[in-house]
């Protein structure tokens, strides 16, 4: 069971998105509430999903997000907004948010979507835009993330590419014949050489440096 905590400051987006999560027998909305309320409940229960929107009223989407990171046990946050051009994605995304979502995302995609990011994988509207992404490599990796790559393993490069591609742990792991567990080290492995804070990041970091490929070439050696 994926529990879920929904953070927004609109009722009718929180019950939405109750209602569509809470029909799925795998997932369960521990709690949907406004951003004042979102740290102090995450703490209580222990969410593993977070969809945080990035602008709210009463308090920062980017602040709750770095609270959120700094939890013991931090949950995977994935932004919401309304907007497919929000200045702010590009920040999320260097704070360590797995993604982010349109609140109009469709409501039959949207269970499959919390199952990727509670299993790993990354969450990218399909309307985001070029300039959003291309934002985010031009200010986050020109640096040492860039530098990092050379410190990987063959391995980790596979695996690298792999998270770029979109795949969760589970999907990794199938792929390159590995245990899902493996594949969590080397994935912290890649987090940490390339100084990175979540796999969006690494996986930006991958495309700024041309590791992307066609998926025959995906296959571990």
């Amino acid at each position: 069971m994926v529990r879920v905590l929904v953070v927004d400051d609109e009722a009718l987006i929180r019950t939405g998105f109750r209602c569509i999560l809470d029909a799925a027998d795998d997932l369960e909305v521990v709690a949907a509430v406004p951003g004042g309320e979102a740290v102090r409940t995450a703490r209580e229960t222990r969410p593993d999903v977070v969809l945080l929107d990035i602008r709210m009223p009463d308090v920062d989407g980017l602040s709750v997000l770095a609270e959120l990171r700094r939890l013991p046990q931090p949950p995977v946050v994935a932004m919401l907004t309304t907007f497919d051009m929000d200045e702010y994605v590009t920040t999320a995304l260097r704070c360590g948010a797995a993604g982010f979502l349109l609140k109009d995302t469709d409501p039959e995609q949207l269970p499959f979507l919390v199952r990727a990011l509670a299993d790993g994988g990354t969450v990218l509207s399909s309307k985001v835009t070029r300039t959003v992404v291309d934002g985010y490599l031009e200010a986050s990796c020109q640096g040492p993330a860039t530098r990092g790559l050379d410190r990987l393993t063959e391995r980790e490069r596979a695996v690298l590419v792999l998270i770029a591609a979109g795949l969760s742990n589970a999907d990794i792991a199938a792929r390159m014949h590995l245990g899902t567990g493996t594949v969590k080290d080397h994935v912290s492995a890649i987090l940490t050489k390339l100084e990175v804070g979540s796999r969006v990041q690494a996986a930006l970091v991958a495309e700024r440096a041309g590791l992307l490929r066609p998926s025959r070439d995906l296959e571990p050696g």
